[in-house]
């Protein structure tokens, strides 16, 4: 069979062609320049820099030019040649307690979400409740210069933090209070959520109500427990002490403590839960009981509006946690001044009926 004669094709795109308007190539290399956008753009160096770097200055009109000049030439801004000449790394650090949690899926995306619009880029790990791991984490981002650090405190005492803040890193404190040093924090109301959600099983007429939380050495666990008593001492019920139980979450602990709650004579008629991971092993301890048991849970869990009776829940706002952290690290990354400041964000009662059972008779 004879070959039949082709063509050859050239490889080249029309944007590689350096005559046509919308090369990419910089005419004093290979990447554009600031000057390459401000020749196409027909401003000047100082009008590209302001849209760059998002400062105020330029109006609607030239903006929008000098944005499409950045779109066709594909103009990258130089962040190496940023930090030498604003001794910043335009990044910021994150350390989390467990990357596995769902809880910090939403606070850890807004925390992304804040930094992308300051032209941040953020570094997270997880510490897994170690506080050595969290020191080791929380050096190790400062060693690579991150301008900022968001931290979930593992331990309890965050001294070993001051020269780096004394050294220009900007720090928030995010789900729990830092230790021994003065620093922001962005905290739930974890007293008031727990005191609400007991006192709507006490209005449902339960008075034997049990407790299962995290380690009482994590400070949301302890402020649970808190809101916990001080509902019981509101309505006058003192509190069996066979009806708390602190300690790990890992579901064997949980299904024991629920189980031994629920045993004997007198037992609890309703059960509050410190977090998601404890709602969600004791949503399987009670499923496989004859009689209904009544529950409110700390922390909103999936599908709770699925199960039946859906899970009526303490819901906290991770994502606004995040948010509210990163933003005021951004605004101390910009000059703001003051002293550090407490701030405490409200929870919302959920009800979907599993708090809202009577006690059984």
């Amino acid at each position: 069979m004879a070959e039949t004669a082709r063509t050859p094709v050239s490889r080249r795109r029309p944007q590689d062609d350096p005559a046509d308007p919308g090369d990419r190539r910089s005419r004093y290399g290979n990447r554009p320049t600031m000057k390459d956008v401000a020749a196409r753009a027909g401003v000047g160096l100082k009008t590209v820099s302001r849209v760059v770097n998002g400062e105020p200055g330029v109006t609607p009109d030239t903006e929008r030019r000098v944005q499409e000049a950045i779109d066709a030439l594909g103009f990258r801004r130089n962040d190496s040649a940023r930090v030498l000449r604003k001794g910043r790394t335009a990044s910021i650090g994150l350390v989390l307690e467990d990357l596995a949690d769902p809880f910090y899926g939403p606070l850890s995306r807004a925390v992304e979400e804040v930094a992308r619009a300051h032209g941040a880029l953020l570094i997270n790990g997880s510490s897994a409740e170690d506080p050595e791991r969290e020191q080791e984490l929380v050096l190790a981002l400062c060693a690579r210069r991150v301008d900022g650090l968001v931290v979930i405190p593992a331990g309890d005492d965050h001294r070993y933090l001051e020269p780096e803040i004394a050294a220009g890193v900007a720090t928030v404190f995010v789900d729990r209070p830092p230790g021994h040093i003065d620093a922001d924090v962005v905290l739930t109301d974890s007293f008031g959520g727990a005191r609400d959600g007991v006192a709507h099983l006490i209005a449902h007429g339960h008075r034997r109500i049990g407790f299962i939380g995290d380690q009482p050495r994590i400070h949301t666990a302890i402020e649970r427990l808190r809101g916990y008593r001080a509902a019981m001492a509101d309505a006058g019920i003192e509190v069996d002490e066979a009806w708390v139980s602190l300690g790990p979450t890992h579901p064997e602990r949980v299904a024991r403590a629920a189980e031994a709650m629920l045993a004997g004579p007198d037992p609890v008629t309703a059960i509050f839960t410190g977090n998601n991971r404890v709602t969600v092993t004791v949503v399987r301890v009670l499923a496989g009981r004859p009689r209904p048991v009544a529950l409110v849970g700390f922390d909103d869990i999936e599908l709770a509006d699925l199960l039946s009776p859906g899970v009526t829940v303490v819901a906290q706002d991770a994502a606004q946690l995040g948010r509210t952290a990163a933003e005021r690290l951004f605004r101390q990354l910009d000059g703001a001044s003051g002293p550090p400041e407490r701030v405490e964000l409200p929870t919302r009662l959920i009800t979907r009926g599993s708090g809202e059972l009577p006690p059984a008779r």
